[in-house]
């Protein structure tokens, strides 16, 4: 009786500052052999993205793009409720969310190199390395930091040999034009949301709910694997509190883009 009680008041207490979330912090470029890196700890939450390009045939359905191929592992090392082995539910429905949210950047056609003929492929490997919940926000805020860090060499076909040509002194960043940015909610009976949940109040919620906004305060996915239905109301106000989260990530990714950009 006593634990309940004892979740009850931090839950209470949580509630009051409902809309609080946990320090979030970036570091940019923090793995030298990665094409892009990202490193993030939101609260407790930790994660690394590295990003590797390389190059292969555009896809038949869309040959004026490229790809991103996001992986999410999630290892016994970042928490005992993970296990060594292939990617579980929890990992392969996290890297289908990732992915889903990539396609909102528009990043894919600063891709291609040639059109039908050349393009890059991106592998982005987001490996948590502490779990306290709230995966896929930290996992998106990763992801995003990486991809503002990515340094992709020039590449030009040879017109003789028709091979490509790769030129590693001459380094440009993607075109990155919208920023879609991940908020999530522990639903507890459509009474109490918190926002940022911990991995103790994911555990002890009735449903989890991740907004996905743009820049320009658009809704861009609305994730919800099952659990507490939500009103109208409830979801607006999520909504709401995704929006501004959106800006608070971009003011932390542009301080930090700007505080690494050589002078």
């Amino acid at each position: 009786m006593r634990f309940f009680y004892s979740i009850e008041r931090k839950l209470q207490a949580r509630w009051k500052g409902a809309g609080r979330i946990r320090t979030t912090t970036l570091n940019i470029g923090s793995i030298t052999t990665a094409d892009g890196s990202a490193l993030v700890k939101l609260g407790n939450t930790t994660i690394i993205c590295g990003i590797k390009g390389e190059l292969a045939a555009p896809p038949v359905d869309a040959a004026n793009k490229g790809y991103i191929v996001p992986n999410v592992d999630l290892p016994p090392l970042c928490s005992s409720r993970f296990r060594p082995g292939p990617p579980g539910e929890q990992a392969q429905a996290a890297s289908q969310f990732i992915a889903d949210v990539i396609e909102k950047c528009d990043t894919k056609e600063d891709l291609c190199i040639v059109k039908g003929k050349l393009s890059w492929v991106l592998y982005c490997d987001i490996m948590c390395l502490d779990y306290d919940g709230n995966i896929l926000d930290a996992c998106t805020i990763a992801l995003l930091g990486a991809l503002k860090n990515v340094r992709l060499p020039e590449v030009h076909i040879n017109e003789e040999t028709d091979l490509a040509e790769v030129n590693m002194k001459q380094k440009n960043p993607l075109n990155i034009t919208k920023h879609p940015v991940a908020c999530s909610f522990a639903i507890f009976d459509d009474t109490i949301i918190i926002v940022d949940p911990t991995v103790e109040e994911e555990n002890l919620s009735t449903g989890v709910i991740t907004v996905v906004t743009d820049e320009d305060e658009k809704l861009c996915a609305v994730h919800k694997p099952g659990g507490t239905a939500l009103s109208s109301e409830k979801l607006q106000d999520c909504i709401s509190r995704a929006i501004t989260r959106n800006k608070e990530v971009n003011k932390l990714l542009n301080e930090v883009l700007i505080s690494v950009k050589p002078k």
